[in-house]
């Protein structure tokens, strides 16, 4: 028999990963020993990310055990099936366990293979999000109102135990097993620290998740919180928006202004002006024919459009400039605003998401830009805060490579008063689920912009995708992203081109 491959980690994406808030998912059918491995080395880089390595056995242990009561879960619905027995039924249910660990213990290979077959899956997710450590695992039935009241009250009863002694000496219900995996998971938690909140396991009509939440070691996140907050206090000391800028903002808020005074001080900053020609037309706009004159530009844009362009320009005059790191940020930006003005325009058609999702992806990344080489004395300040507070160098690492960079952003957008929903959409583009509901739909938008861009750029998988975004915008397959993203991609290309 040919030797099994060992998976190898790629450390790098893991990284990414933690510093960007994305999900980690590794998609199994049958978790395989050479799974359960590279399972195990994901976890330990994953935490050592975070500086949590000493939760390492703990954390493995716990999805080793839920990952293999996942992988049973599966195994009973293609048993049940193969033998023609419902799962709901109570008689059928009590027929099908009576030797159902004997029969696919005796026969596994066979069961497994049913189980890739229908596509049943075991599935981990890692994630970063808000100074919490998420991990899920999930698998692709939906558990029955009985098998959930048995998984509560074996947790219900686990909880109660302070040891394994305590928990060997009682009789547990053995008819699926003794439980004392679960009982020993719920031990691990306690050992952590973990209170009875931080577990549980639920059901939907697609899939069941076991879902553990693991707060960051509070240092590290008293560290974090106290230099992102010196960030923000600090941005003073970079240069304010340029001070046309801020008079047309003053016209815009003036109920006596009208169109023409606000295209007569738009006029006397060229580099505006030329902007905001270029913007109107650009495809965003979608005009019949080119506008050369300002005063025929703004009332193309509106006053809102006008707002936006305002928001983006200024805030690229402040923290914008030539050097290859910026670029590749701001570019990156623009291809965000650019999928997110698309994905409006196939998806929603609403003219005010049109405009707010296009300076929503441009500005989604302001912590990151923040962090770039523009303003040295701005890192000299916080590195020496740093070496005052005696704090870890690793914390300002983190920091400066993007950790936190979404809530640094938007920090800085309300201390530039900013809008709340532009506001929203940059604290929350890698965390859309957490998002106010009035701002849900600009929020999902940047955000499966700026994962469209990860996943053309191979940085993700589709099951790194948001299940509920997608469900929000009709998404149901890997085919779809790839069909849009290939018209998206020539679009902004042409686009770039102009």
């Amino acid at each position: 028999m040919a030797a099994v491959r060992a998976l190898v980690v790629d450390e790098s994406k893991v990284k990414k990963a933690v510093q960007s808030g994305i999900p980690l998912t590794i998609t199994t059918f049958t978790l395989p020993h050479e799974i359960e491995v590279y399972i195990e080395q994901v976890i330990n880089v994953f935490l050592k990310q975070v500086d949590q390595e000493k939760l390492k056995d703990y954390i493995v242990y716990c999805v080793q055990e839920l990952a293999v009561n996942a992988k049973k879960a599966n195994t009973k619905r293609v048993y049940f099936t193969e033998r023609g027995l419902d799962l709901a039924n109570p008689d059928d249910y009590k027929e099908g366990m009576a030797n159902f660990k004997e029969n696919t213990l005796n026969n596994i290979a066979h069961y497994l293979q049913l189980q890739k077959e229908k596509g049943l899956y075991i599935k981990l997710i890692l994630q970063i999000k808000k100074n919490i450590i998420h991990v899920e695992v999930r698998n692709n039935v939906a558990v029955t109102k009985t098998e959930l009241i048995r998984i509560h009250d074996k947790l219900a009863r686990s909880r109660q135990y302070n040891n394994l002694e305590d928990a060997l000496s009682q009789v547990l219900d053995d008819s699926e097993g003794a439980g004392l995996g679960l009982v020993i998971l719920v031990l691990m938690l306690k050992k952590m620290g973990l209170d009875e909140d931080c577990f549980d396991i639920l059901g939907t009509d697609k899939e069941t998740i076991a879902r553990i939440v693991i707060p960051l070691d509070q240092t590290r996140v008293e560290s974090l919180s106290i230099l992102a907050s010196t960030i923000v206090n600090n941005v003073n000391s970079l240069p304010q928006f340029p001070e046309n800028i801020l008079m047309v903002q003053k016209l815009i808020g003036d109920p006596k202004s009208d169109m023409a005074n606000i295209a007569r001080q738009i006029s006397m900053d060229p580099a505006l002006t030329a902007d905001l020609l270029k913007i109107v037309n650009s495809a965003q706009y979608m005009l019949a024919k080119k506008v050369d004159s300002i005063a025929e530009a703004v009332k193309m844009v509106g006053i809102r459009g006008i707002k936006n362009l305002l928001y983006s320009y200024g805030t690229q005059k402040v923290l914008g400039d030539d050097s290859a790191e910026k670029k590749q940020l701001w570019e990156h930006s623009y291809k965000t605003a650019f999928y997110a003005y698309n994905l409006i325009k196939n998806f929603k058609k609403s003219q005010n998401l049109l405009d707010d999702v296009y300076v929503g992806g441009i500005l989604h990344d302001m912590g990151k830009i923040i962090f770039s080489n523009v303003h040295p004395e701005l890192l000299t300040k916080i590195k020496e805060f740093c070496d005052e507070k005696e704090l870890p160098v690793s914390t300002f690492e983190d920091l400066s490579a993007g950790m936190n960079h979404a809530e640094i952003g938007a920090l800085i957008a309300e201390k530039w008063n900013f809008p709340e929903g532009l506001i929203m959409s940059i604290r929350y583009h890698h965390d859309p689920t957490s998002a106010p509901e009035e701002h849900r739909d600009l929020v999902d938008t940047v955000y499966l912009a700026n994962m469209f861009c990860e996943y053309e750029n191979g940085n993700i998988t589709f099951d790194q995708f948001e299940p509920v975004v997608l469900e929000n915008f009709g998404i149901a397959s890997k085919k779809q992203i790839d069909s849009l993203l290939e018209r998206f991609s020539v679009g902004f290309k042409k686009e770039s081109q102009k």
